[in-house]
């Protein structure tokens, strides 16, 4: 386990204390899942972006054409 002093402006901080106190967790459990939270996002955004960069627009195409014509399923409409 690291530790890190962690420079955090007042205002951010005190939301920060009333969110944790609200969910029943530690200033330290709150911290810790705010960064895993933010590095599974960037994880996730690369992750995606990798698969697009190796995506073949032909191929999908051609998946796409051998995809039969069905009716819009309920709750599925374009607005």
């Amino acid at each position: 386990m690291a530790n890190y002093a962690l420079r955090v402006p007042e205002s951010l901080f005190a939301y920060a204390r009333k969110v944790a106190e609200e969910e029943q967790v530690s200033m330290n459990q709150f911290f810790v899942a705010a960064i895993a939270e933010k590095v599974s996002a960037l994880k996730t955004e690369a992750y995606f972006r990798e698969r697009q960069a190796r995506g073949e627009p032909i191929a999908f195409d051609t998946w796409l054409a051998a995809s039969p014509d069905a009716e819009t399923m309920e709750g599925d409409e374009l607005p």
